[in-house]
């Protein structure tokens, strides 16, 4: 029997400054736009699978966000892509690694997960399948923007080696800075079934292959039926550490606590203790949301089938 779908996708966690509605309008349309993306394939009856991919493809060609188009500089003023997607009714998952010209990483990590003989492929073996599997390719400069290059050339005037997260280089370079992030999707269609997709340009003046995760079942990316689908955004070591997607699940598997709980607990013992700052968004089997978060804000948005979009970038 179908039921409604639910659909919540997130641009990153850390934000613009309180400030104008116009500060804020190109955030929030741009958010509007991708949810409307993933919500045109819920409402036809489509899979949460191809709606999350849907939604993190629209993020990955808007330069706002840090995917795809608009992506961070490594310390070597290159770009290398992270991306995973799971499908919580078969637990298959696949990601890419340190990816230099694939247009859209979150297309070819659904890619891998069909063709099932990883869950991972990094670099030039990943570059490769995109290329046989009819992918589209672009020369690197396309995911380049004048902001991100500035964003790399004052870190390293400041102090050579840190990789910084968005948030924290936007305010480097202006305490008012527009602040840009990692973008995740999560769905659960009309046949209850859960997916999960995340995509990310990394952290800027990041070490060559640092890989992020968003590549990492578990940490950035996880969805199971039996429970939840989550994607994570914020300091992607701490969330690795953590494995903050996958304790969701388990809190809610093992210790029995409803989605709402187990999230804000995985943010508040997993993360936090760390030093890590970031959140979740997170769909459960019944199509209930949360949405936690420890920084500023996060940019996030979602829509329940028969009601109306809901878009937010602070804790309000």
């Amino acid at each position: 029997m179908a039921s409604a779908y639910t659909l919540v996708l997130h641009g990153g966690a850390g934000t613009i400054a309180p400030g104008s509605a116009a500060d804020e309008a190109p955030y929030r349309e741009a958010l509007r736009g991708a949810l409307a993306a993933g919500e045109a394939v819920l409402a036809g009856g489509g899979s949460a699978l191809d709606a999350v991919v849907a939604t993190v493809v629209w993020l990955e060609e808007c330069p706002l966000f840090n995917a795809g188009r608009g992506a961070v500089f490594t310390a070597e003023a290159k770009h290398e892509l992270d991306a995973g997607v799971m499908d919580g009714r078969t637990l298959a998952a696949g990601a890419v690694a340190g990816v230099r010209t694939i247009r859209n990483p979150i297309r070819a990590a659904l890619e891998v997960m069909r063709d099932g003989r990883s869950v991972v492929l990094g670099g030039d073996g990943a570059e490769e399948f995109a290329r046989e599997r009819g992918l589209e390719l672009v020369d690197p400069s396309w995911f380049s923007t004048e902001r991100r290059l500035a964003q790399l050339r004052t870190v390293q005037a400041q102090g050579g080696q840190r990789a910084v997260v968005d948030h924290d280089v936007a305010a480097a370079v202006d305490e008012n800075a527009q602040r840009f992030g990692t973008v995740g999707a999560v769905a659960r269609d009309r046949h209850g079934h859960l997916a999960a997709a995340t995509s990310t340009g990394g952290l800027t003046n990041k070490m060559p292959g640092r890989l992020s995760d968003s590549s990492m079942v578990g940490a950035g990316v996880y969805a199971n039926d039996a429970t939840c689908a989550v994607s994570s955004t914020g300091t992607g070591e701490h969330f690795i550490r953590g494995c903050v997607a996958h304790d969701i699940h388990a809190r809610m598997l093992f210790l029995g606590e409803d989605m709402a709980r187990a999230a804000q607990q995985s943010i508040d013992l997993a993360l936090a203790p760390i030093g890590g700052r970031g959140g979740v968004i997170a769909v459960d089997r019944e199509g209930r949301v949360a949405m936690p978060f420890n920084s500023t804000g996060m940019y996030r948005a979602r829509v329940c089938e028969g009601s109306a979009p809901n878009v937010s970038i602070f804790a309000d």
